[in-house]
């Protein structure tokens, strides 16, 4: 028996901030290393490694990875030495498209910070208008 028991699929899914089912699911479609382990109870057990990689799953995906590319790219590591190469080009590939998508976001704040700072001024301007009347206003009351 380990030492370490190992987190339970509940332990993981609170820490990585996935479902139980997402969970299932990468093991299920092959986005996992390997085997998840077991208790004698037959509950999923994951290793430190394993949540490891879950975090790295879940930034491919974030960042938009498709579910075959990180297939591919597990099968790569699960091949072992010699598979460098072909990981290299496609975390590359995918790198290079989260570059065009990061430029394009950045594109798009510009906009939205346009608009803001339209807002921002006409709520200012209001605001001196405002404040400019009730000083005038003022002035009659004495």
């Amino acid at each position: 028996m380990l030492s370490d028991p190992g987190m339970t699929i509940a332990e993981v899914a609170a820490r990585t901030g996935l479902t139980a089912h997402t969970l299932r699911y990468y093991e299920r479609d092959g986005l996992m290393l390997g085997e998840i382990g077991r208790a004698s109870s037959g509950h999923r057990r994951y290793t430190a490694f394993d949540v490891a990689w879950i975090e790295l799953v879940t930034k491919l995906r974030s960042t938009g990875m498709p579910i075959r590319e990180i297939q591919r790219y597990a099968e790569l590591v699960r091949a072992g030495d010699g598979t460098e190469s072909d990981r290299l080009d496609l975390l590359r590939a995918h790198r290079a498209r989260v570059l065009t998508q990061l430029a394009e976001v950045t594109d798009h704040l510009a906009a939205v910070d346009v608009k803001i700072g339209v807002y921002t001024d006409r709520v200012a301007a209001r605001s001196l208008t405002s404040s400019a009347l009730e000083d005038v206003d003022s002035s009659h009351d004495h």
